[in-house]
């Protein structure tokens, strides 16, 4: 399963049309009632975080099921003082061989922190968040219900104004 899904990503990759058809052809499950906080302080005076849903997480976090085919909605933490040489990607279907070069492309850590220096950010948060983003079937609810809402109470619980959310 895991080499069909690679494969599949690495041909919708070479072939950008076929990759359009199959996501018009693809009905997601959707949402009436989309959350939004309007942001109330200025970027320079705010706290960011990343949440993405490429797959990222260090390597010797567990990595995501690439085995379920409704994907694995459980989420890792990832430590913004441990460097970005400790990140890596279990993610199959999306080809990201040019972020396994450079992480920085769905997880910007780096050039976030390139923000805070020259002041357009106030702060970057101490943790940040990686889904898996190929969640499908019953993995919905549980995405909705439990591991979406304790990755928003932490973030909270962290003082971050504003979040990123980076695709895979």
């Amino acid at each position: 399963m895991r080499l069909k899904n690679r494969a599949i990503a690495k041909v919708i990759a070479a072939f950008p049309s076929l990759g359009r058809r199959l996501v018009d052809s693809y009905h997601p499950w959707e949402s009436e009632d989309v959350p939004w906080t309007p942001v109330e302080k200025p970027l320079r005076e705010a706290t960011v975080a990343v949440v993405t849903t490429a797959g990222v997480h260090h390597r010797d976090q567990k990595p995501f099921d690439m085995k379920d085919p409704n994907g694995d909605p459980s989420f890792r933490v990832i430590d913004a003082s441990r460097p970005p040489s400790t990140l890596m990607i279990t993610h199959d279907y999306y080809d990201h061989s040019d972020a396994d070069r450079d992480i920085n492309i769905v997880f910007p850590l780096d050039r976030l922190r390139e923000m805070v220096a020259e002041g357009a950010i106030g702060g970057l948060s101490e943790r940040h968040y990686s889904f898996m983003g190929h969640i499908d079937g019953p993995y919905i609810s549980t995405l909705i219900e439990d591991t979406g809402p304790r990755v928003a109470e932490a973030l909270v619980k962290d003082g971050v104004d504003i979040v990123l959310l980076t695709p895979g």
